[in-house]
């Protein structure tokens, strides 16, 4: 495959550090879909095409047509739809209009599609289902990265589509978090109680923890970032307590995600202010999570934390309209 510049991403901004939850070099590298991104393609796309059956006989011919966009948008799927056409109809060929990434207007023609009637029918659906949930995507995050402000905003593992949906989400500017669940050293509220030692409560669980590091041991060596879910400001100081001696014993300068689980933007600040009166905010990293939606990042954006993570992203969102005419007609 031979893909165009692509344009949009999760580019830091002016004031916005780089955050590790930023995996989209694992996608994409050197202007091509990693093995593990192309894989996740081969299998969706095979099972879009699988449930067509066949897609019933067609009239012969070649034919022109052209895929319009009918709601202004960031148009996302141009690597999938590629993929698509290489893997499965191989005599058809597309021409695009905008870059991946760039932006669509109502009326603008995405692509133009040619070969065989018979081929361009079947694809008819295929294509404009998958180019419409990933431009709707796109476009959904882009709305949420302009809305953050001075910070960054996250997908979670909460997908419908895999991997299709982090490419999307990245594509219109959020990070994509976690790949799967080696791809972060993760402890959650279940973890913490299953480590539960007699008489222990939350944050002794955590400052245990987080002082041996066993749970690094048991979990993927090359993962990426380290996440501690907590609840409260004590539950943050624990953690960052903790972390800071092991920093410092190593000499080394990871910071640690402090995932603020349903705490709320008010609470986030609490942690915010607490963690840089003791010293201990530059080791962390804040992650607000948990009833974030759209209308409350600027309220988050004067919460302290340097990213919010949320489903709402990528799921329950409008596929970007399209529409696709044999013919070039209006």
């Amino acid at each position: 495959m031979s893909f165009r510049t692509i344009q949009g991403g999760a580019a830091p901004r002016s004031g916005v550090t780089k955050l590790p939850h930023d995996r989209s070099d694992l996608l994409w590298s050197g202007g091509e879909p990693t093995p593990l991104f192309l894989d996740s393609i081969d299998r969706w796309v095979d099972a879009m095409v699988a449930d067509e059956h066949g897609g019933g006989d067609g009239p012969g011919g070649f034919v022109e047509a052209k895929i319009t966009a009918k709601a202004a948008g960031i148009l996302c799927g141009r690597p999938v739809a590629e993929r698509l056409l290489e893997r499965h109809f191989p005599e058809c060929s597309i021409q695009w209009g905008p870059v991946e990434g760039g932006p669509v207007a109502r009326g603008d023609v995405v692509a133009t599609l040619r070969g065989v009637a018979d081929d361009v029918l079947r694809l008819e659906r295929i294509l404009l289902n998958l180019l419409g949930r990933l431009s709707g995507i796109a476009t959904n995050s882009t709305r949420w990265a302009e809305a953050g402000r001075t910070i960054l905003v996250a997908a979670t593992r909460k997908t419908e589509w895999g991997l299709l949906d982090k490419w999307a989400i990245h594509i219109g500017g959020g990070l994509t978090h976690r790949l799967d669940r080696s791809d972060a050293l993760m402890l959650k509220e279940n973890d913490l109680s299953a480590m539960r030692g007699e008489g222990e409560d939350v944050p002794k669980i955590i400052k245990r923890v987080v002082s041996s590091l066993e749970f690094r041991r048991s979990m993927n060596e090359n993962a990426g970032f380290t996440v501690i879910e907590v609840r409260d400001v004590e539950q943050s100081l624990a953690a960052a307590t903790a972390w800071d001696s092991v920093q410092s014993a190593r000499g080394g300068d990871e910071r640690l995600v402090l995932l603020l689980d349903n705490m709320g933007a008010v609470g986030a600040d609490e942690v915010h202010r607490a963690l840089t009166e003791a010293g201990l905010r530059r080791r962390c990293i804040l992650e607000g999570s948990g009833g974030v939606v759209l209308e409350s990042l600027g309220e988050w954006s004067q919460s302290g934390v340097d990213l919010v993570s949320s489903s709402a992203l990528n799921r329950g969102i409008v596929p970007l309209d399209m529409s696709m005419l044999i013919g070039g007609g209006e």
